[in-house]
């Protein structure tokens, strides 16, 4: 009897882990063809009661997806800005398409986004692989980029030159192992002190595992770690024309490739305050903020500290 119970609370806990999460907002879905696919583009679209007439748009990280904004979103909409939260061609509930990813045609997707959203002015929030994409669109799009906000962007540094190489079947097959316990093992580490709250952030990442297509989903991954390591934007920042506000934890160590390094490398990278530091000394216009005991994510660690740094900027 006894074992029967403990296989029955480990099987509810296993489906508690697997919990489906349910975006704060409604999805709408954008028709785009990129390489003569026929895609759908996810995002959400909240307006405030009463309007300042801004819009601000945000951009998600690798691990994550629209619905980790959940919080921020209502922080926005109270000061009166439209918030349009899109799920990236490759993440949540996107298409998943197998393409040649790079931060350029990401960010002409949002452009189309919101152009066919008749939005000609936009602030723009990037966090981690977000902010990378954040700078990418500002520098193709200076325009109608009014406002930048970088929230712990990777890529203040380049991996390529001290992480090593590994292929995208050697990434696939790490991929494709990957457990609700790989996932969570990884986020515990964007925070100096894990908590139960953030465990609704793995669930979201960990739906992944329950898609019949999981192997097509690994395979994506493994195409925007590439991403990542092979294109660089730290080389032009001092080109981005307009006022940045970069946010960062003061105990962020985040390094894309960790894995793949010795410890002694290890310490050498990943030291936010140090590159943010550097970020801010290229960037022409940079208010730079570091949040004491801070991790990778601030706006779910200490969402009022980011609430006050990101209301003084806006």
């Amino acid at each position: 009897m006894r074992i029967i119970t403990i296989a029955v609370l480990f099987f509810v806990s296993a489906l508690k882990s697997f919990a489906q999460v349910e975006y704060p907002y409604p999805s709408h879905f954008l028709h785009l063809t990129i390489e003569n696919k026929s895609l759908q583009m996810a995002y959400m679209d909240v307006s405030p009661d009463k309007s300042s007439g801004k819009t601000i748009m945000l951009f998600h990280g690798k691990n994550f997806n629209g619905y980790y904004w959940k919080n921020v979103i209502p922080m926005l909409t109270e000061k009166g800005y439209r918030v349009i939260v899109p799920d990236q061609i490759g993440w949540g509930k996107s298409d998943r398409p197998d393409l040649h990813y790079s931060f350029q045609m990401l960010a002409e997707n949002n452009k189309v986004l919101l152009d066919s959203l008749h939005i000609e002015k936009v602030a723009v929030l990037g966090h981690s692989m977000g902010g990378m994409l954040a700078v990418r669109f500002a520098l193709m799009f200076p325009n109608i980029t009014e406002k930048l906000i970088l929230e712990d962007p990777i890529g203040l540094e380049d991996y390529k030159t001290f992480v090593p190489y590994k292929s995208l079947e050697e990434v696939f097959q790490k991929e494709k192992s990957a457990t609700y316990e790989s996932y969570k093992k990884y986020q515990q580490g964007y925070y100096p002190e894990w908590k139960p709250e953030y465990e609704q952030y793995v669930q979201a990442q960990a739906q992944d595992l329950q898609s019949k297509n999981f192997d097509a989903i690994a395979w994506n991954n493994a195409l925007t770690y590439q991403l990542i390591y092979t294109q660089p934007v730290v080389y032009e920042l001092k080109y981005l024309k307009m006022s940045t506000l970069l946010i960062t934890g003061s105990e962020d160590k985040t390094i894309v490739g960790k894995g793949y390094l010795s410890d002694s490398v290890k310490n050498q990278h990943g030291n936010y305050p140090v590159l943010a530091q550097q970020a801010k000394q290229q960037i022409p216009n940079c208010t730079l903020i570091i949040l004491p005991g801070v991790g990778h994510i601030p706006h779910v660690q200490e969402p009022e500290k980011f609430k006050e740094a990101v209301y003084k900027f806006l």
